[in-house]
């Protein structure tokens, strides 16, 4: 049984191993098959490529020689054209010589004649000119017959009569040509004059501005009347504190919900105005609160400065000016003349003078900007001694502003020499602004008054003949008699007037005191 067992597993075994052979010769088969039918599907696929590459390539090159073919016609076609224009263009060119050709020809011809022409007048001049010396032969010889005869009939030599003629001739040209001259001159300044009022009158038609007369005074409005009590505070411990760091006066009175600020200072009234209207809008008044306040309000009032000096530039079209030129500039919004604001009235003269220059042929910028900055001296004159104009132009000078510019700027109240025409033109300008009607607020009776005051203060002084009062107000020269006051007596004198004035007078700048003393030696020949 064992036995038996044994060889049925060893059969067993035995058929599956050639079970197993038969199936791996068949996979081998069926696998070299498969890679066979693969490598053949591959061979027939680079074959139909390459089919398809070669009719591409015979496609593409058919289409290059239908090209070639297009271009070939086409660039014979071109050369067809430009050969017939060639020949147009040779055409016309052996005509146009042809046609100077005999241009040349005719003038040629027009020449030749003109020659013989010339020549035959040339024969003729000749022959006119011989007869002509001929006749002058004979007109010497017949004047010095005649100057023989006439010497012999007045009893003078030809040079003295020669001399007498010129004298006589002398006289009468000299009389007409005076009489020219005075006619020319009269003409002149009235031609002159109304050009004059042409160019003025058009510069302020031009540049008509409006003015509004500034106030010392602004009003704050509260919210109600018990905010004037907070104002105040206790024991008015707040009112003074903001009078003290802001220099002004506040008015507190009767005035439903107002409270007025007074001050001849614009800025300190315009720091004090802010900080006013910051407080009563927080609502918190108290001493440590009034100073931010104005610290805060002393700032805007810097920023505002500086901008409004920007704006006064970019209005009138100025540039390069520094800053600290800028910052003065800004600062006369808040100065006023006679009522007038200094600003607008220095935007005023800088397009007047402009205008004026403009006209005259004169540099033009130069002007607007003389004419701009020309009372820049009035932003410093209460912090520095002397006219408005000489330290205008001294900061100027210094801030390197060109020496037309500074000049202008110091001469437009002739404290220094005038010695260009752009001088005179911001001068004029600066009269104009300041001539306008409602431009400045004095009353004719305080001007004329002040004035009185100056000249009665002056005549009060023993040895004084004359005093006059010019430049409106900003000179006094008083004449002197020279056998009472001497030369030292005369600067003692001004210097008595000058602190008279300064106690006894209130007035805007600086007014010159000039005491003139003379002596005059005069005899008569009989």
């Amino acid at each position: 049984m064992e036995d038996v067992r044994s060889f049925m597993i060893s059969t067993t075994l035995f058929i599956l191993n050639i079970i197993l052979v038969i199936f791996l010769l068949g996979f081998l088969f069926i696998t070299k098959k498969r890679l066979k039918r693969r490598s053949d599907e591959s061979m027939i696929k680079m074959a139909e490529e390459e089919k398809n590459r070669k009719i591409l390539f015979e496609n593409t090159k058919k289409e290059a020689e239908a090209l070639k073919k297009e271009l070939l016609i086409e660039a014979k076609e071109d050369a067809h054209k430009l050969r017939l224009e060639v020949e147009k263009e040779s055409r016309e060119r052996r005509s146009e010589i042809q046609r100077l050709e005999r241009r040349l020809l005719q003038k040629e011809e027009i020449l030749d004649k003109k020659t013989e022409t010339l020549e035959k007048k040339e024969e003729e001049i000749s022959s006119r000119v011989t007869e002509v010396s001929r006749l002058e032969q004979e007109i010497q010889e017949i004047n010095s017959q005649k100057r023989r005869e006439l010497e012999i009939i007045s009893n003078m030599s030809s040079e003295e009569a020669k001399a007498f003629l010129l004298d006589e001739v002398k006289k009468e040209i000299t009389h007409e040509s005076a009489v020219l001259i005075k006619e020319f001159e009269a003409k002149l300044k009235e031609e002159s004059a109304n050009k004059a009022r042409e160019i003025i009158t058009g510069a302020i038609q031009r540049y008509a501005a409006d003015h509004v007369s500034e106030s010392t005074v602004h009003v704050v409005t509260l919210p109600n009347d018990e905010m004037k009590g907070r104002i105040i505070g206790r024991e008015g411990r707040n009112i003074r504190t903001l009078e003290m760091l802001t220099g002004v006066d506040l008015i507190i009175d009767d005035t439903p919900e107002a409270v007025v600020i007074s001050s001849f200072d614009p800025i300190r009234r315009e720091i004090a105005k802010i900080a006013l209207e910051k407080l009563i809008l927080d609502g918190r008044i108290h001493p440590t609160k009034i100073e931010e306040m104005v610290e805060k309000a002393k700032k805007e009032i810097d920023n505002e400065i500086r901008e409004t000096g920007e704006q006064a530039l970019f209005e009138t079209g100025i540039n390069g000016v520094h800053i600290e030129i800028v910052k003065l500039l800004g600062r006369l919004k808040y100065r006023t003349s006679y009522g007038q604001n200094v600003l607008k009235h220095s935007i005023e003269v800088a397009y007047l003078a402009s205008n004026m220059a403009f006209e005259l042929g004169l540099d033009a910028n130069i002007a607007k900007r003389a004419g701009l900055l020309h009372d820049i001296g009035k932003a410093l004159d209460h912090e520095i001694e002397g006219p408005h104009a000489v330290i205008g132009y001294e900061f100027a000078k210094k801030y390197n502003e060109c020496d037309a510019v500074a000049e202008a700027i110091g001469a437009h109240h002739e404290d220094i020499p005038m010695t260009r025409f752009e001088s005179v033109l911001v001068q004029t300008a600066d009269a104009i602004s300041a001539a306008r009607p409602g431009a400045r607020r004095e009353t004719l009776h305080t001007y004329i008054k002040r004035l009185n005051q100056l000249e009665s203060i002056a005549n009060s002084y023993e040895g004084v003949e004359k005093s006059y009062v010019i430049q409106a107000g900003r000179e006094i020269r008083i004449i002197v008699k020279p056998d009472i006051i001497d030369d030292l007596s005369a600067t003692c004198m001004a210097r008595d007037i000058v602190k008279r004035i300064e106690k006894e007078l209130e007035f805007p700048g600086q007014i010159k005191i000039n005491v003139i003393r003379e002596t005059r030696a005069i005899e008569f020949a009989k």
